[in-house]
């Protein structure tokens, strides 16, 4: 049986924070072969290309987690109709310097929960046209748009009863998805 390391980029940095539930969460639908690493970005200093050459300890904890991962799984909130700063500035750090990143070619999975009615939609979008552009090869189906109501986490921190069916599913297929791609 092969062993995948999953990397998993939360987007928020709230510790009591729905995404960082929802990661946790996900990794416990997981099959067994598959373990999940919750990789911090809220140390990352502000990017800068002058800092190519220098990279600060967090950056290069960043790149070498990334690099030993053999799937990715972006779990983000939505900021103001788009992905959290946090969120850029270590996509930023992981693609350079030019023609060094260490993002290409791993597969990801991207989901999102809000309080908000449409979920994360529109944060996912500009996740996923940034992830194209990293050659990052993404689930598209199922979408994951999650509303976060009251009942969706029990008290174990668990997927809820009446969702658990859908996010198992879309597990399932991530699952299947990093199998096919993993290199």
């Amino acid at each position: 049986m092969s062993q995948y390391q999953i990397a998993v980029i939360v987007g928020s940095l709230r510790q009591d924070s729905f995404n960082r539930k929802l990661a946790t969460a996900i990794a416990r639908l997981a099959p067994a072969e598959f373990s999940f690493k919750q990789v911090a970005i809220g140390d990352l200093p502000l990017y800068n290309q002058d800092d190519d050459d220098r990279p600060a300890p967090a950056v290069t904890r960043l790149k070498g987690e990334i690099k030993a991962a053999q799937g990715l799984l972006f779990v983000t909130p939505e900021y103001n109709r788009s992905i959290p700063g946090v969120l850029k500035n270590a996509l930023d750090h992981g693609s350079r310097p030019y023609g060094q990143s260490v993002w290409g070619g791993k597969p990801a999975g991207v989901v999102g929960v809000s309080v908000g009615a449409i979920g994360t939609a529109l944060a996912q979008q500009h996740l996923r046209n940034i992830l194209a552009y990293l050659d990052v090869p993404t689930l598209g189906q199922p979408e994951a748009f999650i509303h976060a109501k009251d009942g969706f986490f029990d008290a174990d921190g668990n997927i809820g009863v009446g969702s658990r069916a859908f996010v198992q599913s879309w597990v399932d297929r991530y699952v299947t998805w990093v199998k096919r791609h993993a290199g």
